[in-house]
This record gives C-alpha cells, structure tokens and sequence, in this order.
C-alpha cells in the first residue's frame, strides 16, 4: 500500500460456516463501512456483503465460504484522505488525525513545536510532537506527547495549521 493509506480495519478469523469473518476497527469512524461500498486491501479490493457491529462480523462478496473467507484472515483495509472525507462525517469540534499532523503547536505565544503524529493509548489520543529548535537549544527534550484533551488543546485551526495549547510547556518540561 502507498503511504497516503491509512489502516481503517483489520479482518480476523473466520466465524461459522458461511464466509462471516471477525472484524477489527482502527477508526472512529464505523459509519464509513456499508454493504456493496468497496475498500482497497493489501489482498485486492473488497466489497462488504454483510456486515454486523454488534457482533464485530463481516462479510465479503466472493468470500461466502469458510474456505474462501480463511484467505482473507489478518487482511488489512485502508482509506485515503479523499476517501475518508467523502465517506466520514465530522462533528462539530473534530477534525482528522491528516488535518492535525503538521500543525504548528503554540502555547500562549510560545511556538512549542510540531505535530509529528499521534498515537492513541487507551481512549486518548496524545500528540506526538518535535520540540522546537530553540527549546531543543534550552535543554529540553526533543520530542514530547501532549494529551488531545480540552485540558491541554484550546483550539485546533486546521485551515492555518496550527493547534492552539495551554500548560504544553509543563508537560514538555516535565519530558
């Protein structure tokens, strides 16, 4: 896969007798997967039959057997950023982990740094972020993680790039 995919799924074991397969989210998103929509996989595309959230189960077509399904155990689903915003509905506040990375960090007036990536950890997701140069130069460490809770993250202004934070400095000093 290219590396503008992004892991939105994994599929697990087969379940019965008729093609159904366990399936493992890696997004916020769940509403994006409906039957007859088509993904890219590192097995080809695939097109859902049937899928159940209750049950973490899913189908696809060509794939009704337990024989065929047990060729697609531990494959990988991905979206791209076009993909994702066509299929993914955003609320109000939120934003997607691409519009966050590469945001300028500023705490106050205080150019903290750059959002590298993010990692998630439990039910939070924490800034990955590359310490600015002339903090770097004052002693502090290079690279910091900053929890994306209203505690910390004031704002995100994705359109110029830049997260707005209070107290990142603590946590950087603290690193």
């Amino acid at each position: 896969m290219s590396n503008d995919k992004a892991l939105i799924a994994q599929i697990g074991r087969t379940i019965g007798l008729w093609g159904d397969l366990k399936f493992h989210l890696h997004t916020d998103f769940p509403e994006q997967f409906k039957i007859g929509n088509t993904y890219k996989s590192n097995r080809g595309d695939l097109t859902i039959a049937d899928i159940n959230f209750t049950r973490g189960i899913i189908k696809f077509r060509g794939y009704e057997s337990i024989d065929s399904a047990k060729k697609l155990t531990n494959t990988k689903i991905f979206a791209d950023e076009k993909e994702t915003k066509e299929n993914c509905e955003l609320k109000e506040g939120q934003h997607f982990w691409f519009d966050i990375i590469g945001c300028e960090v500023m705490d106050g007036n205080k150019l903290m740094g750059k959002v590298e990536d993010i990692h998630r950890m439990s039910d939070i997701d924490y800034l990955f972020i590359i310490t600015d140069e002339g903090l770097v130069k004052e002693g502090l460490s290079k690279s910091f993680l900053l929890p994306y809770i209203d505690r910390y993250v004031i704002k995100s202004d994705v359109e110029n790039k830049i997260v707005y934070t209070q107290d990142a400095k603590d946590i950087l000093e603290a690193s």
